[in-house]
């Protein structure tokens, strides 16, 4: 028991650290994603409906009556020049005005990013962007996520203090059951007895993917934010797990970089071929993990908005064959959402698997392999 409260006390402090960094990130890095275009009449853009789902925003969107858009506004928060401006993304209007000298740009290089305007309201290009530190539905979206995780681990952490001997139930037996899943058949077959070290920040890693995941998959407030969908999240995850492989790697791991066993010499020297593609294949590593969350997970929103947008489609065409079109469409998306709560935990499963993977190469004892290897 006294393992368990350790691990969960270290997993809370590296949760907050993560979720830290991925709000730093995410606010930049997404927010030139947010299309403010509307569709005009009554038509329905699909391309701009999946777009504007998948992308960032300075405000949360609930839902749109009639002419009337139903959202939440979040704070934004600029540091330009020196000077920080902080006020409420309602006063953009849905970016069709500007306020303090700044509005959300609807068109060109710098669409959905916030930009300097002048005083008759054109857009000041001579001027640096400012520095974006805002709340957007995404960061929004992680300090839920974060207070969700909080919650639930403070929790079990207590029961397991009230309760040291007692045998867990409920909703602690099944998190008791996953943490034993990571540690036996994840964490400690892929890095071997000096495990221990790595497993709160892989349990970090494997509950905050599937979180975000899962409430993703919610369509309404306060889920059907793209979190792990987002590129920068991501990065920082995958950028965490380099930098403890890399910090943790023994001296040998570098010297195999160089000098890679079983490899004829003339792949080393007078052209170093296969420790470049070694030296490639560290930087490739965190490169695979950060691209294959984020496309398997964004993949996943655009198959079932596109299956939905066939509906308007079709009904534009014929009122009849949309009607017919959304029988199957309707069928299909709910089977793409069944389809993504299994992914929602593969996806959240193999990212702890491949950052397992990475750590347990960089800290074994290689001089084993290379006796190993001259025995047989």
């Amino acid at each position: 028991m006294k393992g368990y409260k350790h691990h969960i006390s270290r997993l809370l402090f590296l949760i907050v650290l993560i979720f830290s960094c991925s709000i730093l990130f995410a606010g930049e890095a997404e927010s030139a994603k947010t299309n403010k275009e509307k569709p005009k009449g009554d038509s329905l853009n699909v391309g701009t409906m999946i777009l504007e789902h998948i992308a960032d925003a300075h405000e949360w969107h609930i839902m749109t009556i009639g002419t009337t858009e139903v959202t939440i506004p979040l704070p934004v928060i600029l540091y330009d020049n020196g000077k920080i401006s902080v006020f409420c993304s309602c006063q953009f209007n849905h970016g069709e005005t500007a306020y303090q000298g700044y509005k959300i740009e609807t068109e060109g290089e710098n669409k959905g990013k916030i930009v300097r305007v002048l005083d008759d309201g054109t857009v000041d290009k001579t001027a640096a962007l400012p520095l974006d530190l805002s709340i957007t539905k995404n960061t929004m979206s992680i300090f839920i996520c974060l207070l969700i995780l909080c919650v639930i681990f403070i929790s079990i952490a207590r029961r397991y203090s009230r309760n040291p001997n007692k045998a867990p139930s409920g909703f602690q037996a099944m998190l008791e059951v996953l943490i034993l899943f990571i540690r036996d058949d994840i964490v400690q077959p892929s890095i071997g007895k000096k495990y221990e070290k790595y497993m709160p920040y892989l349990l970090t890693l494997f509950f905050f993917i599937f979180f975000c995941n899962l409430l993703g998959l919610i369509p309404f407030f306060p889920g059907g934010a793209n979190i792990t969908g987002n590129i920068a999240i991501t990065m920082v995850l995958a950028i965490f797990t380099f930098i403890i492989t890399s910090f943790s790697a023994k001296k040998s791991y570098w010297v195999h970089l160089v000098n890679t066993p079983g490899v004829p010499w003339w792949l080393k020297l007078p052209i170093p071929i296969m420790p470049i593609v070694e030296i490639i294949g560290v930087i490739t590593k965190p490169f695979v993990l950060m691209v294959r969350l984020f496309a398997n997970i964004t993949a996943g929103h655009i198959i079932v908005l596109g299956f939905i947008g066939l509906i308007f489609i079709f009904g534009k065409m014929n009122v009849g064959i949309g009607y017919g079109t959304s029988v199957v469409s309707v069928a299909f998306s709910v089977f793409m959402g069944l389809l993504e709560l299994l992914v929602a935990f593969l996806q959240a499963y193999v990212f702890t698997l491949l950052s397992s993977l990475y750590f347990g190469m960089a800290s074994e004892e290689h001089e084993h392999h290379v006796e190993n290897h001259t025995n047989h």
